[in-house]
């Protein structure tokens, strides 16, 4: 059974547009942030990858099926796995739901192959590729 991260996000006012619910293209800031605490929770940070191990993950493919519209303060839950994992790809999935009563809000996922500094793909450290597996299982 894949391993879920989950993290809560308010709505900013900021976030909304002028009818008063959130922007789509906010909703893409948030999985960033879900897949940030992803890999902190599996030991490790994404800017420890770029710096460290010159590995970078560019989203290729995004995809978002909005069910519900989220609104300014209400308190959001955002769960995040990876649900597939290649040695130049990985997989992100998210489900997005309003706290009060888990209504679920979005579904999306983001493709992102691994890249060198200088944008070439290169395969995926093993450290990395190893921590990623676990929460596959």
């Amino acid at each position: 059974m894949q391993q879920t991260s989950t993290i809560t996000v308010r709505v900013r006012y900021a976030e909304t547009d002028q009818m008063g619910v959130v922007y789509h293209a906010n909703y893409f800031v948030w999985f960033e942030m879900g897949r940030v605490e992803c890999l902190r929770e599996l030991g490790f940070e994404y800017k420890q990858m770029e710096v460290m191990d010159d590995c970078h993950l560019p989203v290729v493919e995004a995809t978002c099926r909005y069910k519900a519209p989220a609104r300014y303060d209400e308190l959001l839950i955002l769960e995040t796995r990876i649900v597939a994992l290649r040695s130049g790809v990985v997989k992100f999935a998210y489900r997005l739901l309003r706290s009060e009563g888990f209504q679920l809000l979005a579904e999306a996922q983001t493709t992102h192959v691994v890249v060198d500094g200088r944008m070439q793909k290169r395969t995926l450290p093993d450290k990395y590729a190893t921590a990623l597996r676990t929460q596959l299982r």
